[in-house]
């Protein structure tokens, strides 16, 4: 069986998005492929968020935000969006979820930790979801 692919998107693919892959890259290994963009990419990764996962031993600081392509969300076969709504074209047979979650941008290192957990206890259910399938 090929491994899933998950796709995590927001507006800048900066901090959201980004910490959520660098949870499922950290907890399911190489079972899942990864990937995230953004409907309006930023030029770099927010430095709160690399912060707030180095905390955690995961190193976010090689990812660069990207522009999320309509092939993207064909190849993936889950698509977690994370606030930007309409922006994510829907194809049938995929699962789709929202994550409600603060953006981090502009955010004291104390909330960014708070999303951080929120989104490492998401990802941990995804995984086991995933490994159920």
């Amino acid at each position: 069986m090929s491994k899933p692919t998950v796709l995590f998107v927001c507006v800048h693919n900066a901090g959201r998005s980004q910490m959520a892959a660098g949870w499922l890259r950290h907890l399911a290994g190489d079972t899942v492929e990864v990937r995230s963009a953004g409907s309006e990419p930023a030029d770099q990764i927010n430095p709160i968020a690399v912060e707030a996962m180095r905390e955690v031993g995961i190193d976010i600081t090689g990812a660069t935000p990207q522009l999320l392509a309509t092939e993207t969300v064909k190849d993936s076969d889950v698509v977690i969006t994370m606030g930007c709504g309409d922006a994510c074209p829907i194809f049938p047979g995929k699962r789709y979820e929202d994550w409600e979650l603060t953006d981090p941008a502009g955010q004291p290192l104390e909330v960014v930790r708070e999303v951080r957990d929120d989104i490492r206890a998401r990802v941990e259910k995804l995984v086991a979801e995933l490994q159920t399938a």
